[in-house]
This record gives structure tokens, C-alpha cells and sequence, in this order.
């Protein structure tokens, strides 16, 4: 009795420390908008009151966006926030932080289905402060709720071997893990079959009405998709209907996936695991890496001992953690193989090599005693104490610059003197961002949108409703013109001597 208080006592302590780093000053930092996150949350805010996406398609299977293309699962996720909260940054970074949270706790079950609560709480643990999943946790990329759905997938299904009704919403996981990121398309149904085939194998998988009802789930959300393909490669026309749009994109990007570029694709995923960092700053920093450097030595030692155990488990017909897990493993590392990749292309690969990697260190440290432990445990601690001090300090300080922090201020005090007047606004602001704290109406936008380069893959604007996107200034006409620009003394004075009155607020400075 006394040993499952202290499982529960860590699971909740575990749980505590990572809603708190994930939680602590949500939405300040990173602040104030990534340009990806603005249009996924105008998107919901055109959703919720139009039912159609920022390019008019009513209730699109995959979002048009900038023109080849964005996951719309998370869109959809945030309309229920946007509709109680209204659309500020926070709230659409909401479902992002809960299924941060609920991966923690779905960890430690999937790990505690078939192993000792301490291989568990340290399997919870290890993604509870891990860098990678906290920094992924507190900001709203579409793509990044793969991983998450993809482990619900698993941990249901595992589950659903002993109670079926869960093997629904295994199905209804796995299938919406296809609306979350485009580039697990390849590997889901991998991962489907193999845990399916392994189950059959353990004769684990009773045959039940659940079974055909899982299967029916899974069809149902796998075949808009396969429609959109069909769309996007020309072999049908696209579909709109009242209830859904199947979209076919301005620029459809069907060539990232290649063969004959694995050597070199492999050789970046080495690089990116071993150095633990791609140098995109919103998704690694500093010598914290993204699971601590120490980390990947332990993951040697857990794949080995996962690799045994998964060849001791099949040859005996034993249902055990080990063949999961290396199948959601090796399906993130095809991933890497099959086109070039940075973190969050290949985000799949991260939770599994977490979990391997905690299993190396309890079989390395328990082989010495079990209280030996105690030494990951405050090393660990340690690290992430020290990761937690710099993000919310110099890390802070540096990701304002790529999250345009002012952005916010700036947009509200051109808008409050916009009246009857033209925004110009520097396209380096990115127009989503400028869509997001307009609250354009979607008819107004689509009734006016210019673009300057389209078609393309990424659709840049030249104005739409009252907004002209350039860097220039117009010295005619001055009183018709409210300017938001990027902050430069040059730019500062030219407004001051039109006679403008100038705000700065961080990298921008507005005029009026």
C-alpha cells in the first residue's frame, strides 16, 4: 500500500511540475504571435462565424491558408475557445497546452499498461521537462499536435485490447492525427497495422462489433483525405457541399517526399538528434538541446533493451510495451529518411525516443541500486531548472524579436486611429498577423484581397480591405494614411517631419 501511495504521490508531484512549466506566463512567452499560429487562429475566428475558411471553402478538410496548404485540425480545436474568449493569443494556443498536458498522463498510462510505476514516472518525468515538449507545449503550430493524437491512438488501443469501446477512440485518434500534420500521412496507417498485427499475434485483438466499429471511424476520417489527394493531383475535380469542401490549393507541394534523397535526409536527422538543436529558435535553444544533452546515451541503452525485450515478446506471442514503442519510433525515423526534416517535421519521433530513453535510465541506474536513481533525478532537476531560468529570461528576450512582441500594441493603436483612414502596414509583419488583430470580416477580406505573386506556394498580399501592404512612405495625401512599420530612426524622423505623431512599441513604430 505504502509503494502505490509514492506512485501516485510522484504521478501528481510529475504532473504539478509540468502543467507549471508549461502554464507559468502562457501567452507572454513566446510572445506576441508566430505568423503560422495567426492565420490557424483566424482561420477559427472566420470558421466559427462564416463556416468557411480564410479562402471562402465552407468547412474545408485542409485549410488553403497561404496557398499550398495548412493542417485544420487545430483550427476546428480552437473555435469553442475563440467563441468564449474571443481571439487573442492565448486562447488559440489553448489546445496546443491542453494536449501538452494530457501526453504527460497518457504517457505514464501507456508505461504503466505494462511496466513498474517507477519505469512510468520516469517515462512521465522525462517529457514533463523535456525542452522540446515544453516549448511545444506553450505555442499554437499546427503540426505539433501530431504527436499527441498519435499517442492517444496507441495508449487507446492498448487499452482497447482489454476494454473494445476504447478501440473507438483509438480510431478516432489516429484518424484525426491526419488532420494535424500532412506529413504522418505516410506512417499512420504503418503504425495502425503494425499494432493491429502484433495484437492479432499476442491473440490479444478479441473479435468484436468495436473492431468493425473502429475500422468504420478510421475509413470515415482517412477518406476526405484520400479525396483531397485525388483533388490535388488532378485526378477529380474539387468537391463542395454544404456539410464539407475538399479544396484543391493554389500550389500543391507533392515532391517534399523522395527516394532518392534518403542518404542526405538521414545524415540531417542525425545531426538534428545528436546536436539536439535545428537553429530554428522556436524549437531548441542554448546548450539545453531538446532533451539534455546526456539524454541520447541513455537512449542507446533503452533501444537495446527495447530491441530484446520487443524479440522476446513477439517470439512468445506477449503483448509488451517494447513493440509499440518501436513502431511509433521507426515510423518518426522513416519520416526523417523520407524528406528533409527540422523538429517539427519530424515531431513524431520525439515521445518515443523520451519513453526509450527513461527505461535506459533505470536499467543503467538500477543495475548499480534502485536508490542510485536519486542521481538522474536531481541531475535532471538540475537541467531543468536551469533551462526554465534562461527561457523566461534571455530566451524570452530573444524570441520576442521572431514573434514580432509590440505586434499586439502597435495593431490596436493603428486600428483606434484608423477611422475613415488607410493602415499601412511593412509586409515583414506578415499579413495573418494583421488579419488576426483586425478581425477582418471574411467577406470583406476575400471582396478585397490583392495578391502580388500569386500563384505560389506562399501568397504574399499587396492590400486587402482598408490595409496597403508596403515599406514605403507616402508623403502625399499624409491625413489618409495611418503607418505601421518595423522601427528605424530613418523611418522615425521621415513620419516626424510629415508632421505624424510616432509611438514605438519594441521592433515597430506607428504613425499617425
Amino acid at each position: 500500500m505504502v509503494r502505490v501511495d509514492k506512485i501516485r504521490i510522484g504521478f501528481w508531484l510529475i504532473l504539478a511540475l509540468g502543467i507549471f512549466a508549461r502554464v507559468f506566463l502562457f501567452g507572454d512567452v513566446p510572445g506576441d504571435i508566430n505568423q503560422d499560429e495567426a492565420f490557424a487562429g483566424y482561420n477559427a475566428f472566420t470558421l466559427m462565424h462564416s463556416a468557411a475558411d480564410s479562402y471562402g471553402y465552407r468547412l474545408p478538410v485542409y485549410l488553403t491558408a497561404w496557398g499550398s496548404g495548412m493542417n485544420a485540425l487545430e483550427s476546428y480545436l480552437m473555435i469553442p475557445f475563440v467563441a468564449i474568449f474571443g481571439l487573442k493569443v492565448w486562447v488559440v494556443r489553448l489546445p496546443m497546452l491542453i494536449v501538452g498536458i494530457l501526453s504527460l498522463v497518457a504517457v505514464y498510462h501507456l508505461v504503466r499498461r505494462f511496466s513498474s510505476g517507477r519505469l512510468a514516472l520516469a517515462a512521465m518525468f522525462l517529457v514533463a521537462i523535456s525542452p522540446w515538449h515544453i516549448m511545444l507545449s506553450r505555442w499554437a503550430l499546427e503540426s505539433n499536435l501530431a504527436p499527441g493524437f498519435v499517442l492517444f491512438g496507441i495508449l487507446f488501443f492498448v487499452k482497447g485490447l482489454e476494454k473494445p469501446k476504447l478501440l473507438v477512440a483509438s480510431a478516432l485518434s489516429f484518424g484525426l492525427s491526419l488532420y494535424a500534420y500532412a506529413t504522418v500521412w505516410s506512417v499512420v496507417p504503418f503504425i495502425v497495422v503494425a499494432c493491429v498485427a502484433y495484437a492479432l499475434w499476442a491473440r490479444s485483438l478479441r473479435h468484436t462489433r468495436y473492431v468493425w466499429i473502429s475500422l468504420g471511424v478510421l475509413v470515415a476520417l482517412a477518406c476526405p483525405l484520400v479525396l483531397f489527394l485525388l483533388v490535388n493531383k488532378g485526378v477529380i475535380p474539387e468537391i463542395k457541399l454544404p456539410f464539407l469542401s475538399i479544396p484543391k490549393l493554389v500550389y500543391f507541394r507533392d515532391s517534399e517526399i523522395s527516394f532518392a534523397h534518403i542518404p542526405r535526409n538521414l545524415a540531417n536527422l542525425a545531426n538534428i538528434l545528436v546536436k539536439q538543436n535545428d537553429y530554428l529558435p522556436w524549437n531548441s535553444f542554448g546548450r539545453h538541446g531538446l532533451y539534455y544533452p546526456a539524454t541520447l546515451a541513455f537512449f542507446l541503452v533503452g533501444f537495446c533493451v527495447f530491441v530484446w525485450n520487443a524479440i522476446q515478446d513477439i517470439r512468445r506471442r506477449r503483448l509488451g510495451l517494447s513493440a509499440f514503442v518501436l513502431v511509433w519510433l521507426f515510423a518518426g525515423l522513416a519520416i526523417g529518411a523520407l524528406i528533409q526534416v527540422n523538429v517539427n517535421r519530424v515531431n513524431l519521433l520525439f515521445l518515443p525516443l523520451l519513453i526509450v530513453s527513461a527505461f535506459g535510465i533505470v536499467f543503467a541506474f538500477e543495475r548499480i541500486h534502485v536508490r542510485a536513481l536519486v542521481v538522474p533525478l536531481f541531475a535532471y532537476l538540475i537541467c531543468f531548472a536551469t533551462f526554465e531560468k534562461e527561457y523566461f529570461t534571455t530566451y524570452r528576450d530573444r524570441i520576442g524579436n521572431y514573434f514580432c512582441e509590440g505586434i499586439e500594441d502597435a495593431m490596436n493603436l493603428a486600428l483606434s486611429k484608423s477611422a475613415g483612414k488607410s493602415v499601412v502596414v511593412d509586409p515583414d509583419v506578415s499579413y495573418p498577423r494583421v488579419l488576426f488583430y483586425g478581425k477582418v470580416p471574411l467577406d470583406s477580406y476575400l471582396s478585397t484581397v490583392k495578391y502580388t505573386n500569386f500563384p505560389s506556394a506562399f501568397l504574399y498580399v499587396r492590400s486587402f480591405d482598408k490595409y496597403i501592404f508596403t515599406d514605403r512612405i507616402i508623403p502625399e495625401h499624409r491625413q489618409d494614411f495611418v503607418y505601421l512599420l518595423e522601427n528605424s530612426g530613418a523611418r522615425m524622423k521621415t513620419l516626424q517631419d510629415l508632421g505624424y505623431n510616432v509611438e514605438c512599441f519594441g521592433k515597430y513604430v506607428v504613425g499617425y
